[in-house]
């Protein structure tokens, strides 16, 4: 099973995004939601898997930037 990481910051494109992207997904891929907005202490660990602006997926360690909502230096 593909584990997935959706980072974003609760705007609007990032929320469009997100459900863009859940159903586009195959079902049988795990995506973990994560609201940076709502949980600032996992912006390192964004940081630290190369993320470099939200809202991003990140699937098997590679980074996907996906639209623009904001930087991650913003989040801070």
């Amino acid at each position: 099973m593909t584990t997935a990481r959706y980072y974003h910051a609760g705007c609007p494109v990032c929320i469009d995004t997100e459900q863009t992207l859940l159903n586009l997904l195959d079902p049988k891929v795990k995506v973990e939601v994560v609201h940076l907005g709502e949980r600032p202490a996992r912006i390192a660990e964004a940081e630290a898997v190369g993320v470099k602006s939200v809202p991003a997926l990140v699937v098997e360690g590679q980074v996907l930037h996906l639209n623009f909502g904001a930087a991650l230096a913003d989040l801070k």
